[in-house]
Parts: structure tokens; sequence; C-alpha cells
């Protein structure tokens, strides 16, 4: 496993900002293994991401916090430092369809992802044996018009317990509540089987189909109170034909939204993503 920190940055574009941040890093004897940054020039707003390795860094990552603040407040940085060793506890959310679900508990064994995957929450029994086969807790909590605000209070609770630090819908078919939106801002990734804003609501592959598209697509992003108007994090495509029908398009766009998805979650746990202006930039 590696041993190294990231930080974020995003603040106004002054000139020094670079020097400044490597330099800082350098004098602590950090090794620099990846920096990356973008400039929106219409807003005047600086993103950087740098990551270093930790074993001859000289300066406790508490310390850090406490010395690099002159540097932020000089240059009014909105920033975080997180360490590679800080892994993100997970909960998964999901309905009768479990093909993104699989997808996930499969990559994490094989351990392209980088998090624990601490419990799986339905309003349906079918993912139960996913679930057991991965060994990993299964709630199921049905949601109805009537249960859905006590339902809700109870997910928290267990999320609470777990310490869930990042939800995931994997093809979870019920609107969050701000209650819990507002519990996990920018920490709730939803996939969603379109091409946004295209197709959306029920059926999308159907109308997708009667319009006649010469290519589907899946988004995934983060939750808002808004729905599906979260900041984008990755969207793909891929190319259909008259030759299609309505199953093929839908299988076609299934194993889009596994790969989106993955990416999504990946790129948000290894913390290349910073969000402003409901977007997003992704240093991937």
């Amino acid at each position: 496993m590696k041993n190294t920190a990231t930080l974020l940055i995003s603040c106004p574009d002054r000139r020094g900002i670079v020097a400044s941040v490597s330099h800082f890093i350098y004098q602590h004897n950090g090794n620099i293994i990846h920096a990356d940054q973008h400039l929106d020039h219409e807003l005047g707003l600086f993103f950087m991401r740098i990551e270093w390795n930790l074993d001859d860094f000289n300066l406790p990552i508490k310390v850090f916090r406490q010395q690099f603040n002159k540097i932020a407040l000089k240059f009014e940085m909105n920033w975080n430092v997180v360490m590679s060793i800080d892994r993100f506890k997970l909960a998964i959310f999901v309905s009768k369809q479990d093909h993104c679900l699989a997808d996930i508990l499969y990559r994490h064994k094989r351990k392209e992802l980088n998090c624990d995957i601490k419990l799986i929450i339905s309003n349906h029994p079918n993912a139960k044996e996913l679930a057991d086969l991965y060994q990993i807790p299964f709630f199921e909590i049905p949601i109805s018009k009537i249960n859905k605000k006590n339902s809700e209070q109870y997910m928290l609770k267990l999320l609470k317990k777990y310490e869930v630090g990042l939800i995931v819908l994997a093809r979870y078919m019920q609107i969050l509540s701000p209650d819990i939106v507002k519990e996990f801002p920018n920490n709730i990734i939803n996939i969603h089987h379109s091409f946004l804003p295209a197709f959306i609501g029920a059926n999308p592959y159907k109308k997708a189909f009667d319009r006649g598209v010469k290519i589907i697509g899946a988004t995934s992003h983060y939750v808002t109170d808004g729905l599906d108007q979260g900041p984008i994090i990755e969207q793909d495509v891929i190319r259909v034909s008259h030759r299609e029908e309505v199953q093929d398009m839908i299988n076609k766009g299934r194993d889009l939204e596994k790969i989106v998805f993955f990416r999504a979650i990946q790129w948000h746990i290894e913390n290349k993503i910073l969000i402003y202006s409901n977007k997003t930039v992704v240093f991937n």
C-alpha cells in the first residue's frame, strides 16, 4: 500500500502558488510523485492536486495542517490534506438491479478500490445473496410513502454506527430526502442510466429507441437536493444502430453504467476530484 499524502487546493489564481506549495513540501523532505493543476480562465480560479511520499517526510500531518495554513491564508485557499492510509468507509444502496453492485463488490475484492465496504442497504431482498457471498452486512429497509421518514432515520443510524463517509447509489431507485443529502455533502455518488440530461425518468432506453438515437450513455454524478442536477463526475457513450432492439440497448447500457460508476467511485476515494460551481475538476 502507498504511504502518501494528497493535498487538494482551490483558490483565486495568482503567481507563486505552485512554487510556494512545492517548496513547502520539499523543505520538509517530501518527494512529490504526482502534481496536477487546472485554471478556470473565466472565473479566475486555480485548482491543484499534489501527492507526495511520506516515507522521509519530517512533518507530522497534524503539524503540517498548522504550518501550511500560513500559505493557505496568503493565497485565500480552500484546501484539504488526506493520507492514503485513511480509507473511505463506504455504504452501497441498491434496489432490484444488481449489475453495478456486483461489479463494485468484485472490483473491491480484487483490490481495485482502496476502501472498506461497511454495509449494503436495499429496499428489496434481491441483493442479499450477493452481500452474503462477499460477507458484507445487508439491511433490507422497505420504502413507502407512509414509512419513508422512519426508514431513512433508521438508515442514518446505521450509517453513523458503521462510520460511513461515502454512499454510492448502485441503481437505488429511490429519491433520498434532504435529511440524508445534507449529512453527506458531496459524498453521495449516483449512476444514471442515460447521458444526462437526455432521457431522464423511467424507461430511458425505450425513449432512446423510439427516438432512434445512434449513441447511448451513462452518467455518474454527486447527489444534491435537485433531482439528477448534482456535479457530474464521469460520462461515457457507446454507439448503437438500427439493428439494436430495446433489450440490446439495455444490455450495452448496463455494461457502460458499470464502467462509469466504477471510475467515479475510484476517483473520489483517490481524492482526485474538486467541486465548484456545480461542476467538477477531475485529475484522472
